[in-house]
């Protein structure tokens, strides 16, 4: 049994641990200097030594480890594991019996009780992304979990950590029979083709599974779509799949040509008949302003955080004027569907950099619907930053 540190809580920071708050963090811990190898089981106690929570350390971008049990006695072994696993498969039981979907996630972190831990099911395949060194000292036990309590073809896994927080090259799988990719998965009747073998995204960001959806059902049919940060297209799959008039893609990597003409195909569409554009987002807007193009639907899903040779993008720092580029070509009455994955602020925040985008482009607007994380990316009230996802579909007026 490992030996357990005992971290000491500041003293405004018990209250919230003691309501459940899953993170570890930083500015909340006294003694951060007695932690030494990730995967240690900590003890959180108040300065009087009294037990508060217990989890492990591991270090990722969000803090020094998870809580994963408020019991003193809990002991992080099989049995445990195996007990939170089988929980959230149990509660993932409708998306296995879902003929149109047969890629979703069926643990996702401090959710399901586990933080720096996600699994998703891609059609016969598991894939494990271990956050932290921390975490993937139980990777044994978390393996034999599955590997017990699951029916597979093979099991993956990314290793989502290193020193400077990039993804680690490895040989990615773990047990079964090697897949033949891509493996083609299902989301509501469309098809995506998927690599759990190359890079750490595997094709598809399975957490706009509802909005993709709405996008085809509700908005794209006659429509012109301009979808940004378009990665591997999937937005625009589903849109020229709702009847979209056309479809343009704009991303800056390379690969995201080949890997959208590879969507289109495997769902009959005819690319050519689409635009498939790489180049930097933010020099497209310009270009599109120059040649006064116009769209009837705007997507901006853009990552938290991105880099190219002229712009830095912060989301919390920069959605705001990106959004401003956007309205700038959404024709009158045309949908913008803005979306964001960072979990440093919310939604109301979100609606505030909307608010002031049309304001100072001199422009109203009406929010016609929201989106968070779907029920497959289980969150807790505990921690809000959980439920990172943010996505309103906006009706540009005048």
């Amino acid at each position: 049994m490992k030996k357990e540190i005992a971290l000491k809580v500041k003293s405004k920071f018990v209250n919230k641990y003691r309501n459940g708050y899953p993170l570890i963090m930083k500015e909340a811990i006294l003694n951060l200097n007695d932690l030494n190898e990730e995967g240690a089981i900590v003890r959180l106690v108040d300065e009087q030594n009294r037990f508060i929570a217990k989890g492990y350390y591991g270090k990722q971008n969000k803090g020094y480890g998870w809580i994963l049990s408020q019991k003193e006695n809990d002991q992080f072994n099989q049995h445990f594991f195996d007990r939170k696993i089988q929980q959230a498969f149990k509660q993932r039981e409708h998306y296995y019996n879902d003929p149109d979907t047969n890629a979703f996630r069926v643990f996702n972190g401090e959710g399901d009780g586990i933080g720096g831990l996600t699994i998703e099911y891609f059609n016969g395949y598991y894939l494990i992304q271990w956050y932290s060194k921390g975490i993937y000292q139980f990777r044994d036990l978390i393996i034999n979990t599955l590997k017990n309590i699951a029916e597979y073809k093979a099991i993956y896994q990314k290793k989502r950590f290193d020193t400077k927080g990039k993804y680690i090259e490895d040989d990615d799988f773990v047990t079964g029979e090697r897949g033949q990719f891509p493996i083609i998965v299902k989301e509501n009747g469309v098809n995506f083709a998927v690599y759990l073998d190359e890079s750490a995204m595997v094709g598809v960001f399975l957490d706009q599974r509802d909005v993709r959806r709405t996008i085809r059902d509700k908005y794209a049919k006659g429509k012109t779509v301009l979808n940004t940060f378009s990665y591997t297209g999937a937005f625009s799959v589903f849109a020229a799949l709702g009847g979209a008039e056309k479809t343009t893609s704009v991303d800056l990597a390379n690969r995201s040509l080949s890997k959208t003409i590879e969507q289109f195909s495997i769902n009959q569409v005819d690319y050519e008949a689409q635009d498939i554009i790489v180049e930097d987002v933010f020099n497209y807007f310009k270009y599109a302003v120059r040649k006064q193009l116009s769209f009837d639907m705007v997507i901006l899903d853009p990552p938290s955080f991105a880099r190219s040779k002229k712009y830095v993008f912060s989301a919390e720092k920069d959605y705001k004027n990106l959004l401003k580029e956007a309205i700038a070509i959404t024709k009158k009455n045309g949908v913008i569907v803005a979306s964001t994955n960072s979990s440093s602020f919310g939604m109301g925040k979100f609606k505030g950099f909307i608010d002031t985008a049309f304001k100072e482009m001199g422009k109203k607007y009406k929010l016609l619907e929201e989106f968070s994380l779907p029920d497959d990316f289980r969150t807790i009230k505990e921690f809000p930053e959980g439920n990172y996802l943010k996505v309103v579909f906006i009706k540009a007026l005048l």
